[in-house]
C-alpha cells in the first residue's frame, strides 16, 4: 500500500483556457479539436499538454491514446453534448455563476426535498424534465416551507434517462437536463428564492458504459472491491492524483458552479487504508473553500455502518460529515406504520423500536442486525459535543425507499391517509435534519421506478438482472422493465393532482407541519436529550419535543390523548383529512390513525 497524503492546500483550481490530460499509462497522446488533430507533449507525473494552443469555450476534443484507433472524452470533462462516448465541449463554468447576493444558507436542520430531474416535470411533448421545466416549479417548494434542493446525481451518463448512479463523467453535467449552462439557471433560480441547492455525487464507482478512465491511470485497484468491482484507487500508488481527481470534482460543484453541498453517495464503499481518509480530506478541503467563498458549505453522507463517527469532526478523529442519512429511522418508522416486516424491516416494527430511532436514530448500535447476520453500528451520544440531532437526515421517502421496491410503489400507496399523516408527523418534528421525496407533499399517484436507457447490449442484461433480483426477495408484482420508455414515464409527476380535494388536504398538512416546526423552538430544536417517547400502547406514541406532544396512532380504534384538559391544540390531521370533523378544540380522544400536536397546558 502506498501513503496518500494530504494535499499542503486542497487541489488548486483550474484552468480552462488550456488542454490537459493525465494519462500515466499512455507513452503518446493526440488530441482532436474541431477535427484537427495535434500532439500533446508529455510532461511530468503522466501529464500531457497541448502549450499554444488555447482552449475555446464551444470546441469540441477527444483524445487517442497511443497508436489506438478509438477517440476517448476528457474525463473532465464539463460536458458532453452527444453522449459519454462522444467528443467532449469545452465549458468555463465561472461566466455561468450568477451571485445575485447569495449568501448561502445553514443546511442542518434545513427542510430538504429531494428530486429527480427527469421526472421531477415532463417537458416538452412528453419528454423527460430539464432543469429549464424544474425552475417553473421552485415557487411551489418556497411554499411549502422547503428551504433546499437536493438534486439527484446529474454527472452525465449513458443514454437519456437513468437515475444517475451509473455516470462516467464526474464532472459533466448531463446533457438531457440542460447541460452545465442550464443547471446554472436552475441554482441561480432557487438561489434567487432563498433555497439552497445540494447535488447528490458518486465517488465511489463509474458506471459500465462510457468508463474510461482505466485506460488512462490507476483509478482503480484490485486491492479492494465493492459490489461494482475493483474500488476507486484512494490508497495505492497513484492515488494522489485520484484523490485530486474527486476533490477537483467537488470544487467545481461547490465553488466554481455555486452549490450548497454534496450529498455523498454509499461512502461505506470508499475503500481507504491511507493514513487520512479521503472523506476526512474532502471534509477540510470543504471547509476551506467555505472559508474562500465566504458561504456555509455541507457535506451529507449516506452510510450503511450506522457509526457516529461520520459525524465527527476531523480533529476529534472522525470523518468530518455535516450530515448523514438515517436509514434506522426511515425503517422504524416506516416498519411500524406499514407493518412490514421482510428484508432490513425485519427487526423493525414495534413502538418499542419507533421510540429508540426517533431518540437514539440507530437501533443497531453495537446490537444484532439478523438482516445482516452479525453485530452492526455504533451508538449515538446524545448528549455529544461533536454531534446532534441534525446531523441525522431523516425521511418517510427517498428515491431508495421507493424505487428499489419492485414495483416503485410509494408508502402512500398502501395505507391510509390517517397513516401517512401519522407517519410524516413523526419525522417533520422529530430532532433529526428531514427530506422530503418529490411527490410525497400531495401523496403523488405516480410510482417512483428504476429506469434506464441503456445500448441493446447492456440493457436486457439489466432488465433480467432487475428481474432475477426481486424473484429472489419472493416479490409477487410484476417488476417494470427499466428499460423500456414507458417505466420512465409513469414516474413523472402530476402537478394536476394539486388541485383535487384529497391530494391538496395531504399538502396542507404538510405546509402545516413545517410551519410548526417554524414557528416552534421546540419543535426544529437538534437536542437529542430533549426528545422523547411514550408508548401508550402498540398502535400510539407521544413523542415529545420539550413541552409539545406529537401523538401518533396507526390503530383504528379510539385513544384517550394524555393531558388534553386544557392543553392548546396546535394541529390535527383529523381536521384535515377528515372534512366531517370541524372541532377546533384539542378531542379527548384520537378516533382512527392519524396525528394530534398540542401543548398541554
Amino acid at each position: 500500500m502506498s501513503e496518500s497524503p494530504r494535499s499542503p492546500e486542497p487541489v488548486a483550481p483550474r484552468r480552462y483556457d488550456r488542454y490537459r490530460l493525465w494519462a500515466p499509462k499512455a507513452d503518446a497522446v493526440t488530441i482532436r479539436i474541431d477535427g484537427a488533430e495535434h500532439a500533446m507533449q508529455p510532461g511530468a507525473g503522466g501529464w500531457f499538454e497541448l502549450p499554444g494552443v488555447p482552449a475555446r469555450p464551444g470546441e469540441r476534443y477527444a483524445f487517442r491514446l497511443d497508436d489506438t484507433q478509438l477517440w476517448i472524452p476528457d474525463p473532465r470533462s464539463l460536458s458532453q453534448p452527444d453522449g459519454v462516448h462522444a467528443d467532449s465541449e469545452v465549458v468555463d463554468p465561472r461566466p455561468l455563476r450568477s451571485e445575485g447576493g447569495w449568501s448561502g444558507r445553514e443546511l442542518r436542520g434545513a427542510v430538504i426535498y429531494e428530486l429527480h430531474v427527469g421526472t421531477f416535470t415532463a417537458g416538452p411533448e412528453g419528454r423527460g424534465g430539464t432543469f429549464d421545466t424544474a425552475i417553473d416549479r421552485l415557487d411551489h417548494l418556497v411554499d411549502l416551507g422547503v428551504e433546499a434542493v437536493e438534486v439527484m446525481p446529474v454527472a452525465t451518463f449513458p443514454g437519456d434517462r437513468g437515475w444517475g448512479y451509473d455516470g462516467v463523467g464526474l464532472y459533466a453535467t448531463h446533457a438531457a437536463y440542460g447541460g452545465p449552462e442550464a443547471f446554472a439557471r436552475f441554482i441561480a433560480a432557487a438561489h434567487g428564492r432563498g433555497l439552497a441547492v445540494i447535488l447528490d455525487v458518486v465517488h465511489n464507482h463509474l458506471g459500465p458504459s462510457g468508463n474510461y478512465l482505466g485506460m488512462l491511470g490507476p483509478y482503480f485497484t484490485d486491492q479492494h472491491h465493492t459490489p461494482w468491482g475493483e474500488a476507486i484507487n484512494l490508497d495505492q500508488d497513484g492515488s494522489r492524483e485520484v484523490r485530486d481527481f474527486l476533490l477537483g470534482a467537488a470544487r467545481l460543484w461547490l465553488v466554481e458552479l455555486g452549490l450548497d453541498g454534496l450529498r455523498l453517495d454509499a461512502v461505506h464503499e470508499l475503500r481507504d487504508d491511507s493514513g487520512t481518509h479521503f472523506l476526512a480530506e474532502l471534509a477540510e478541503a470543504t471547509a476551506h473553500w467555505s472559508r474562500q467563498t465566504g458561504r456555509p458549505l455541507a457535506l451529507m453522507a449516506e452510510s450503511d455502518r450506522n457509526d457516529p463517527a461520520t459525524v465527527t469532526g476531523t480533529s476529534a478523529g472522525g470523518l468530518g460529515m455535516d450530515m448523514q442519512w438515517a436509514d434506522d429511522v426511515h425503517h422504524g418508522v416506516h416498519a411500524w406504520v406499514t407493518g412490514e416486516r421482510q428484508g432490513y424491516y425485519a427487526d423493525f416494527g414495534t413502538a418499542e423500536v419507533l421510540g429508540t430511532v426517533l431518540t437514539r436514530i440507530f437501533l443497531h448500535a453495537g446490537s444484532w442486525s439478523s438482516f445482516r447476520g452479525q453485530l452492526w453500528g455504533a451508538p449515538v451520544d446524545p448528549g455529544s459535543e461533536h454531534y446532534d440531532g441534525h446531523s441525522f437526515v431523516t425521511f418517510l421517502q427517498n428515491h431508495d425507499q421507493v424505487g428499489n421496491r419492485a414495483t416503485g410503489d410509494r408508502i402512500h400507496h398502501r395505507i391510509s391517509p390517517g397513516r401517512h399523516a401519522a407517519a410524516i408527523a413523526l419525522i417533520l418534528l422529530g430532532p433529526g435534519t428531514p427530506m422530503l421525496f418529490q411527490g410525497e407533499e400531495w401523496a403523488a399517484s405516480t410510482p417512483f421506478t428504476y429506469f434506464t436507457d441503456h445500448d441493446e447490449q447492456l440493457g436486457p442484461l439489466v432488465s433480467a438482472g432487475r428481474a432475477e433480483e426481486f424473484a429472489r426477495m419472493g416479490w409477487d408484482e410484476q417488476v417494470p422493465d427499466p428499460q423500456v420508455r414507458s417505466t420512465f414515464e409513469s414516474a413523472f409527476l402530476r402537478w394536476d393532482e394539486l388541485a383535487t380535494s384529497d391530494h391538496a388536504r395531504m399538502l396542507e398538512w404538510y405546509r402545516q407541519l413545517i410551519s410548526l416546526r417554524r414557528e416552534h423552538a421546540e419543535l426544529s430544536s437538534p437536542e437529542l436529550s430533549a426528545t422523547a417517547v411514550e408508548m401508550l400502547g402498540p398502535d400510539t406514541v407521544a413523542m415529545r419535543r420539550g413541552r409539545i406532544a406529537v401523538l401518533s396512532h396507526r390503530g383504528q380504534g379510539p385513544v384517550a390523548v394524555p393531558d388534553a384538559e386544557g392543553a392548546t391544540l396546535l394541529a390535527s390531521s383529523h381536521r384535515l383529512l377528515d372534512p366531517q370533523v370541524q372541532r377546533a378544540e384539542l378531542p379527548a380522544q384520537l378516533i382512527g390513525p392519524g396525528a394530534l400536536i398540542y401543548r398541554p397546558r
